[in-house]
């Protein structure tokens, strides 16, 4: 399956997002969910720097393993993507450490996946640790529809992955951690609640 998706950085809070989106005749495909991706490598880096994604995605109490082939940028992103879902994640990825995989960036989001009634596509409203984004995952015309009906053009398009979006930040913000997490509450925070 070939998957062609852009991302849109949304400047404000995620209700807001989430009352245009409705308000323009979007449905609820699946409730806001914390989403734990951890890409694999070899130590090499060989994934990397061929284009090549290998990921264990944990939702919930789903577990999906997804391969994303090498992308082709322009003003979509699109590759290709075979996903699964699988029942122990933890031996998944003890299979991957005897083949020689490693863990390496990690990323979480709260996702809210919406649906579009009038056509196939995805909209996806991921809250990052660096912001709200909108993803638009579905034919080239379907994002530009929808694109435009949220009140952005393609000049609002990003291609870029989570893990690029989050080294420009950390290029920025040198003191941000490796990965793109959440911050744990303090200590003081969980001793006045």
């Amino acid at each position: 399956m070939t998957e062609t998706e852009i991302k849109i950085r949304w400047n404000g809070p995620a209700s807001g997002a989430r009352a245009v989106i409705e308000r323009h005749g979007y449905q609820l495909a699946a409730a806001r969910t914390l989403e734990v991706d951890q890409l694999f490598d070899r130590p090499s880096g060989e994934l990397q720097q061929s284009g090549l994604v290998l990921r264990l995605r944990r939702s919930g109490t789903l577990a999906t393993v997804t391969y994303k082939g090498p992308a082709t940028r322009d003003v979509y992103k699109s590759r290709e993507e075979i996903e699964f879902d699988i029942s122990d994640p933890d031996a998944f990825v003890a299979v991957l450490d005897r083949l020689g995989y490693r863990p390496g960036f990690r990323y979480e989001k709260y996702r809210t996946k919406f649906f579009d009634p009038r056509e196939a596509g995805l909209l996806m409203l991921d809250e990052t640790p660096v912001g709200v984004f909108l993803e638009l995952e579905g034919s080239e015309d379907w994002i530009d529809l929808t694109a435009n009906r949220l009140g952005f053009t393609s000049e609002a398009y990003l291609t870029a992955s989570y893990a690029s979006l989050y080294r420009l930040h950390r290029e920025r913000n040198p003191e941000a951690p490796a990965n793109m997490i959440f911050e744990p509450p303090s200590l003081s925070e969980t001793q006045t609640k």
